[in-house]
């Protein structure tokens, strides 16, 4: 069976040569490489199996090529992921900010989100939003699409993913308020492609690390033993006719977080890292370092938050609180560094339209 092994081990020469960036700068001699390294293997690699060679080979292609190239399985011993609601949390933080956490892109994404920031409003007078993208997958670009159109007011090119270019609608209603994307490593698929239209439309700004890099147009081809072919065939275009790139799409401000803090911060915004921890973990680029979270450092303030921070530190003698303003010092500090960083730029943005106004 010479050819099966000489499939195995051309994939495993090809897997070798994406992984240092491509295959042999010079063509001529590949026949004879491949060759002599099939006759060496053939005849000094001990236990050798067509097989073995065969599965090695595939899986070392896949993963070589991912997130362009997949294998999906219908395994009905793996458990189906858990199903939870589009927007997982919403809620109104300091200075009127809204806080809403999108876990899946798909069909009815837009008409909640609208809902949602609608019964927020009802309550409270909103300076600003935050979207917060971390983890969110799904492949639905047209609810992508539709989600970025509630903050625009003007018709404009939005995404293309393979149908044509789709075009946000004029309207008088659109969400005209300060948006901070949060995403990261996580991001994937129909989020990406919702964070990069909001950024290329200029109604939001993108923080923390670059996503996933599979955001993409995806054909999918079964196999003999049951299991999918999932192959990228074209990317995701934006309305300005730019690709998404596999490489991800990158934040506008970069806050560095390690994957496990990140994951504690996630779960609980208000949790206070250990020093230790954050010193050899959880750091921020050096354009963030005016961000960190030990309570000697923290972020710059308004008054409340400031007058909060040095009392709760010990600056502050408790006669020298203003009246009125010791229920503050009850109030937990946000301590998620992307979030934190969101919420200084909005209000810096709200500071910034007042004064304008």
């Amino acid at each position: 069976m010479i050819r099966v092994r000489t499939f195995s081990l051309a994939a495993a020469l090809l897997v070798l040569g994406a992984g240092s960036g491509g295959l042999a700068a010079e063509p001529q001699g590949q026949d004879e490489d491949f060759k002599e390294v099939f006759d060496l293997i053939r005849a000094h690699l001990a236990g050798a199996k067509d097989a073995d060679l065969d599965r090695t080979a595939v899986q070392s292609l896949v993963a070589a090529l991912s997130p362009r190239v997949s294998l999906l399985t219908n395994n009905i011993a793996t458990p189906a992921p858990e199903e939870g609601p589009m927007v997982s949390r919403a809620t109104v933080l300091e200075n009127g900010i809204a806080y809403l956490r999108l876990t899946r892109i798909e069909d009815g994404l837009a008409a909640k989100i609208r809902q949602t920031c609608a019964q927020l409003a009802g309550t409270n007078q909103l300076g600003g939003v935050i979207l917060d993208l971390r983890y969110a997958t799904g492949n639905d670009y047209p609810a992508a699409a539709a989600a970025a159109d509630l903050f625009l007011s003007k018709e404009r090119p939005l995404l293309d993913w393979g149908n044509g270019v789709v075009r946000s609608k004029q309207k008088s209603d659109a969400i005209r308020m300060p948006v901070a994307v949060l995403v990261n490593h996580e991001t994937a698929g129909g989020a990406e492609a919702l964070a990069a239209v909001l950024r290329e439309t200029a109604a939001g700004l993108l923080l923390g690390s670059q996503t996933a890099g599979q955001a993409m147009i995806a054909q999918e081809y079964p196999l003999k033993n049951g299991q999918r072919l999932r192959i990228a065939t074209a990317p995701i275009q934006l309305g300005d006719g730019s690709a998404l790139s596999s490489q991800g799409v990158k934040p506008d401000i970069t806050v560095e977080v390690t994957p496990q803090d990140e994951r504690v911060y996630y779960a609980d915004a208000f949790k206070d890292i250990s020093r230790s921890n954050l010193s050899t973990g959880a750091g921020l680029a050096l354009t963030n370092q005016g961000s960190a979270n030990s309570r000697t450092n923290r972020r710059p303030r308004l008054n409340e938050a400031e007058l909060v921070r040095e009392r709760r530190d010990g600056f502050l003698p408790e006669a020298e609180v203003p009246a009125g303003r010791q229920a503050e010092l009850d109030k937990p500090l946000i301590q998620d560094p992307v979030l934190a960083r969101a919420l200084d730029v909005l209000k810096g943005l709200a500071v910034v339209r007042r004064q304008r106004s």
